[in-house]
């Protein structure tokens, strides 16, 4: 299993955000998250959201560490990325 994640530079809520992302099924991503005690409620559309002070758990658990841009060129290439107001955003099971 391989998971992926971004630096810690994306605001919001006050807080900076990484990016945990699978090349290879949502299913791969829950399990790694799941583990990682990250709750459900973080995954949005083909990520999950990871603060800052959660980075380090991320890669001692196993995840890669990569740019942004990296994030999104293996989302795409696994055909994973789903665009915000897509209609392959809209959640759908594992």
């Amino acid at each position: 299993m391989t998971v992926y994640i971004d630096p810690p530079t994306w605001p919001g809520h006050g807080r900076l955000w990484s990016h945990l992302v699978s090349d290879v099924s949502y299913a791969e991503l829950h399990l790694f998250a799941d583990g990682l005690g990250v709750p459900r409620r973080a995954f949005e559309r083909d990520h999950y959201d990871i603060p800052r002070h959660r980075y380090a758990d991320a890669v001692r658990a196993g995840a890669v560490e990569v740019s942004s841009r990296e994030v999104v060129r293996l989302l795409h290439a696994a055909g994973l990325r789903r665009r915000k107001g897509s209609a392959a955003a809209q959640p759908r099971s594992a």
